[in-house]
């Protein structure tokens, strides 16, 4: 168990791996090039593009802005957002260079994650086209092939819309709430989590800024960080026994 719990669910992006600044600034021009082509967001895409770094700085979302201001329909984006990246990353050398660069950071992850003594899933509001191909980057695919959840599996587009999805998604792998760890790097989506009764981990790889937050239990900077706090802390327990 973590913290007493059994089950142990993590965010993906940003949280179990980190995004390198230029796979980073390639998702923000895809994101912005769905906005303005295919969602006909009246700016260029340099302004669109500005606005998503300023969005997820802000809300740990690139398309938050645009759903408070703009009117855009989370779903379309959603949709929008993913077919375009999912195209690019199949095709654009570039892009497959970026995503390369950054597997070999995780060579001992898997190593970490095996040895958590809990029922692990991933709960991501990416695609599960993109979160495949992410998993399969940093060595963790086989692991979590068959316990990964995606929003799009609940019907909804983004992980801080309400608590009801976290409820749904605890209801889909047989799990009470109150005896889950989430982790995630979103505040929103560790507010939402607290609301039903989870434990609650926040992932920062810059500044740790979770301090004044009575909805976030813990905070590590990095996973591996937390993987290494709850390997030890079980290794005690078995050695006090």
């Amino acid at each position: 168990m973590v913290y007493g719990k059994k089950f142990l669910i993590w965010d993906l992006d940003d949280t179990l791996y980190l995004r390198t600044p230029e796979w980073a600034d390639m998702l923000d021009t895809v994101m912005a090039e769905a906005l303005v082509w295919d969602l006909k967001v009246p700016m260029s895409v340099e302004e669109a593009k500005q606005k998503v770094t300023e969005s997820y700085t802000v809300y740990r979302n690139g398309g938050e802005i645009f759903y408070r201001d703009y009117g855009v329909n989370p779903a379309d984006l959603f949709y929008a957002y993913n077919k375009l990246s999912n195209t690019t990353y199949t095709n654009n050398e570039q892009w497959q260079k970026i995503a390369d660069d950054f597997q070999f950071a995780y060579d001992n992850l898997l190593e970490k994650i095996e040895k958590v003594p809990a029922e692990q899933y991933i709960f991501t509001a990416s695609d599960r086209y993109a979160s495949e191909k992410i998993l399969k980057h940093i060595g963790l695919y086989d692991f979590f092939k068959d316990r990964f959840y995606s929003v799009e599996d609940f019907g909804v587009y983004k992980k801080n819309e309400s608590a009801e999805v976290y409820v749904q998604f605890c209801k889909k792998i047989g799990a009470d709430p109150r005896d889950c760890v989430f982790v995630d790097d979103s505040y929103s989506n560790l507010e939402f989590a607290k609301e039903v009764g989870m434990t609650t981990v926040r992932i920062y790889y810059k500044n740790n800024s979770a301090k004044d937050k009575t909805y976030i239990d813990f905070a590590f900077k990095g996973a591996e960080a937390f993987l290494d706090e709850i390997i030890s802390s079980d290794v005690r327990k078995v050695a006090a026994q």
